[in-house]
């Protein structure tokens, strides 16, 4: 396994609409085992594809000790309403409060071939939904009010010098970055 750099904000690949997956390949399972590594070395929930600069559907999360590799997901139900402050692992030091879905159901495939459904509700349903959001080329801040998308964007203009090639690269082992409570 590798741990891959992070595409931060302003990289196109982040703002692009996936390619559904056709056939899970032998690499497809690599590129989600790599997607785990470096989600974990970056301290994160999820990772999306697009976030490590690949254009496939699909995305990986791990909450408490259930991994999930999510291959074509979407949004088959959604109930209620949650706000949750979020942040992202390719925006970091940036973070707000997002009204999300409080409970949905996700339709997916695994890398064994057969689709799945899942449920989540609170960090769970809301990775799952800030995920599926990356596939299609949508961050979280693009549900921010216009005060609050300036405010956050001004935190980014302070940080996106440290990622002049608009890469985040991670180091296993080592804490990355600051904290990370949120980051999806």
């Amino acid at each position: 396994m590798a741990v891959l750099p992070i595409h931060v904000l302003g990289s196109p690949v982040l703002r692009q609409e996936t390619i559904p997956v056709v056939t899970i390949t032998p690499e497809l399972v690599r590129l989600a085992n790599d997607m785990f590594e470096t989600m974990h070395a970056a301290e994160g929930v999820g990772l999306a594809a697009p976030q490590v600069g690949r254009t496939e559907r699909m995305a990986v999360a791990q909450v408490e000790d259930e991994k999930w590799v999510l291959i074509n997901p979407e949004i088959i139900l959604r109930e209620g309403e949650l706000k949750w402050e979020e942040g992202c692992l390719s925006i970091p030091e940036v973070f707000g409060d997002v009204i999300r879905a409080a409970h949905v159901v996700v339709r997916a495939t695994g890398t064994d071939g057969k689709e799945f459904e899942v449920e989540g509700r609170e960090l769970f349903g809301v990775c799952l939904q800030h995920e599926i959001d990356h596939l299609h080329g949508k961050l979280f801040i693009d549900y921010l009010s216009f005060l609050k998308k300036r405010k956050a964007m001004a935190v980014w203009d302070e940080e996106k010098a440290k990622y002049p090639a608009l890469l985040r690269i991670l180091t296993p082992g080592v804490h990355n970055d600051g904290d990370i409570s949120g980051r999806l």
